[in-house]
């Protein structure tokens, strides 16, 4: 068998690891706006839903290597607003180039590019070419750890949500439709076709 005791391995390493163990991961395509009104548009993969009462979604922004707070947290910590658009197989490429590390006066959706959607509760737009669109007000931010790699797990209630009726069915997101893309270890990705689906109901009895 074999082992990995994660207080002697390297910052590296431990990412490597972490994102081969804890996969497939939805990516939270995250656009936000500064105090002074310049956008930013990031992909993080460190994201989840959270309960239902408020309805809540999470996601982390690891500082970078030098151990900066990356833009995307200070817009929303500034702001209190943002939103997080699914990513499709389609908007792959693209995506990935917003992840580059550009100077904070560079908006991703100018340099990927992307097309900026209105919102309706909240001032960040969301990405057109997304089927799906969760409008967020911050509730907040919790800092796990210091320097290179430290967590910024940012807790969002859910405030309005628009779905393609393309992607819809009997007016609900529809899975076997959305064409929603994950994160794997290294620079792996895998999109969710409807093949690769099955239902599976929970016991109703012991």
């Amino acid at each position: 068998m074999t082992a990995f005791d994660f207080p002697q391995l390297s910052l590296a390493e431990r990412g490597r690891l972490m994102t081969r163990i804890v996969a497939p991961r939805p990516i939270a395509f995250v656009s936000s706006l500064s105090a002074a009104g310049v956008g930013n548009l990031a992909p993080f993969s460190f994201f989840t839903a959270g309960g239902s009462n408020p309805p809540a979604v999470v996601f982390s922004a690891n500082n970078d290597r030098h151990g900066r707070v990356k833009d995307t947290v200070h817009n929303i910590e500034a702001t209190g607003e943002y939103v997080i658009s699914t990513v499709t197989r389609a908007m792959a490429e693209r995506m990935n180039r917003a992840s580059f590390e550009y100077p904070d006066d560079v908006d991703e959706f100018d340099v990927a590019p992307f097309t900026r959607l209105p919102s309706v509760k909240v001032k960040p737009p969301g990405v057109a070419e997304s089927p799906l669109h969760i409008e967020c007000r911050l509730i907040q931010v919790v800092r796990v750890g210091q320097g290179p790699a430290a967590s910024n797990f940012v807790i969002g209630e859910v405030l309005y949500v628009t779905a393609d009726d393309a992607v819809c069915t009997d007016g609900l997101p529809d899975n076997h439709k959305l064409d929603q893309l994950a994160r794997l270890g290294s620079d792996l990705y895998v999109p969710l076709v409807p093949e690769a689906l099955f239902s599976l109901a929970r016991p109703k009895t012991p």
